[in-house]
C-alpha cells in the first residue's frame, strides 16, 4: 500500500500542477514497485478543499476511483461526458 499527500486548495495560487504531479509520481512508484491494480481516493478534496469537479477533469480515458460519497461520485462522472 502506497499513500500519496496531495497540496492545500489556494485561490490564489494555481496548484494544479502539483495535484497532477501526486498521480504521476504515485504511478510511477507503482510500476517501480511491479503493482498491477492502483486505485486513488480523490486527492486533496477532503479537508484540504480542492473542488471536486476540478480534481475530476482528465483526458485518460478510463480512470477508476475510490469515492466516498454520491456528491463526489457525480462530480467524477459529469467530467467525463
Amino acid at each position: 500500500m502506497l499513500n500519496t499527500v496531495g497540496p492545500v486548495f489556494s485561490r490564489e495560487e494555481d496548484r494544479s500542477n502539483l495535484l497532477d504531479s501526486c498521480y504521476r509520481e504515485s504511478l510511477r512508484v507503482a510500476d517501480e514497485l511491479g503493482a498491477k491494480t492502483v486505485a486513488f481516493p480523490a486527492v486533496s478534496t477532503g479537508i484540504f478543499r480542492w473542488p471536486m469537479d476540478d480534481a475530476a477533469r482528465t483526458s485518460v480515458e478510463e480512470v477508476r476511483f475510490v469515492l466516498f460519497d454520491e456528491a463526489a461520485y457525480a462530480a467524477f462522472t459529469a467530467q467525463g461526458n
